[in-house]
């Protein structure tokens, strides 16, 4: 019997409810390997084009971005259009950081996987290096929700909600500046958590994820902060009586910056925006029992939800999907996610939890929203 049919048979749904967590997953994970099974079985062409299909994906993207970019240079886009299209083009490619990350591209091909690792870094600039995030994205899939668990910690999971939260949000920077000695302590936890590591190598750890963001992200944050207090004095300084004016020499690169702004740094803040608001919710923290993947994550299908999603790719719909079953790349995700949703509703995990916004993220108590029942947006 599937155990989607679990919950209408009396003595089995007892048994069900009576498993641990752990037991659960197992079971979870099971049939989703199974829906995935059967879905390439039904399309035998994804499975054995998938280095094809993946590379696909990432030029389209690439070109998407840099196509959006040439049409705003020649009048033919307004920058809104540029920036909503170029940010849903980098969405698609943090799909692919995270797919390479779990080398599920040209793992036998170093040239090609490190030139896609590259190329997913160099449009989504105000990243982490997709090197450096490799260890600390499958140390979230250990002990994800833990103090440990770095790469959600560090886009606010676990955070109260307020105005510092809503800032650190879609700023990778403002979420250490504004908790400098919060991250130290993160990063400590985070480096303490490698057993096998020795002293060195945790030095190097330490080292790895303090230059992080170089150069890619301290150049683009250089340059997102000097707009900001360009623009900043120059609507400020006439309330007072001044006049902010930039010297001639300088006004060249003003226009280039202003180009950069719209087709790269501003797109990235929305991307950014949105996939931190959905993955910092949508993962619990704090009184995760260790590896307890039932209590994880929950699933986000409600409908209103779309405009984020439309900037992360439906994580927050899917992303529960590939921490019971890595194996799957994010589009065969997308693909069978429907028939996913009643294994995960039967083994507890959650749908549409937004109690976690009272709750900073906890997974102790739930609201009426958690069972509701929602199309997928797939």
């Amino acid at each position: 019997m599937a155990i989607t049919e679990i919950p209408g048979n009396g003595a089995m749904a007892a048994q069900t409810l009576a498993m641990d967590g752990f037991a659960q997953a197992k079971i979870v994970q099971r049939e989703i390997l199974a829906v995935g099974d059967s879905f390439r079985a039904r399309n035998p062409w994804i499975a054995s084009h998938s280095n094809a299909i993946g590379f696909a994906i990432f030029l389209v993207s690439c070109l998407g971005i840099i196509g959006t970019a040439t049409a705003y240079g020649f009048d033919l886009l307004p920058a809104w259009a540029t920036i909503v299209i170029a940010a849903f083009f980098m969405s698609l490619l943090h799909e692919m950081e995270h797919d390479l990350i779990h080398s599920m591209y040209f793992r036998k091909n170093a040239l090609l996987h490190n030139l896609m690792m590259a190329g997913v870094w160099l449009f989504r600039p105000s990243t982490i290096s997709p090197w450096v995030r490799r260890r600390l994205h499958l140390h979230h899939h250990k002990l994800s929700g833990t103090e440990s668990d770095l790469e959600e910690r560090a886009i606010t999971n676990g955070e109260p909600w307020g105005l510092r939260r809503l800032l650190m949000t879609g700023d990778h920077l403002l979420a250490i500046v504004l908790r400098p000695i919060a991250t130290f302590q993160m990063l400590g936890a985070f480096i303490d958590a490698q057993k096998n590591a020795t002293p060195k190598e945790k030095k190097a750890i330490f080292y790895e994820n303090l230059f992080g963001y170089f150069p890619l992200g301290v150049m683009h944050y250089a340059l997102w902060y000097a707009l900001i207090a360009y623009y900043s004095l120059t609507f400020i300084l006439p309330v007072f009586g001044y006049e902010f004016v930039l010297p001639q020499q300088l006004q060249p690169a003003l226009g280039v910056a202003n180009f950069l702004a719209v087709t790269l740094l501003l797109p990235n803040f929305l991307r950014v925006f949105c996939l931190h608001f959905v993955s910092s919710n949508m993962h619990y923290y704090g009184d995760v029992e260790p590896g307890n993947i039932i209590q994880q994550t929950q699933v986000w299908t409600s409908w209103w939800l779309a405009p984020l999603h439309l900037f992360c790719f439906n994580f927050g719909a899917t992303h529960a999907i590939h921490h019971f079953v890595v194996r799957d790349p994010f589009y065969i995700r997308q693909l069978t996610a429907r028939e996913v949703y009643p294994i995960l509703r039967a083994h507890g995990v959650r749908f549409n939890d937004y109690g976690t916004f009272f709750r900073a993220n906890r997974w102790a108590g739930t609201s009426a929203a958690a069972t509701e029942v929602a199309p997928a947006m797939v």
